[in-house]
């Protein structure tokens, strides 16, 4: 049994539905799970005792990359939260018809890797209607929980 965390900032309610779809695939294979809000963890030492760390975030704007506005505070923070040979996974949503569709996925896994994170899985960018892409997310869950 490995311990999980999932992390996530969502501001319409989709990147949540994954995150709530991620947590019941974990626990269902016999994982322990919390799963919380970004506006709702400290960064100091987040990582810590953690066998995964799974992070969602949508993404927002079309003239840059933003962040959904829970998760920026967190992310600004990221040197604190012990990310360094610990396994983490990325997921968001967001519209492909934007220029930097699912940016922060790409910005967060970026910033992890230069943590020195073991960023497992690939990356899971989710256009529109997320409950449209259950098989993927299916499919990523799996892939994630493999590489325990």
């Amino acid at each position: 049994m490995a311990n999980i965390l999932i992390v996530y900032g969502s501001t319409s309610g989709n990147t949540e539905w994954v995150a709530n779809q991620l947590e019941a695939q974990a626990k269902a294979a016999g994982h322990a799970v919390a799963k919380s809000k970004a506006a709702d963890v400290s960064a100091s030492g987040l990582c810590g005792g953690k066998d995964l760390v799974l992070f969602g975030c949508s993404t927002w704007g079309d003239e840059e990359i933003e962040l959904q506005e829970d998760f920026i505070p967190l992310f600004e923070a990221f040197d604190q939260i012990g990310a360094s040979g610990v396994k983490t996974g990325v997921f968001g949503c967001g519209d492909e018809d934007y220029k930097y569709f699912c940016g922060a996925v790409d910005a967060i896994t970026d910033k992890l890797t230069e943590l020195g994170s073991k960023v497992v899985g690939g990356k899971l960018k989710i256009n529109g209607d997320p409950e449209e892409s259950k098989g993927a997310i299916q499919t990523w869950g799996e892939g994630v929980l493999a590489a325990l």
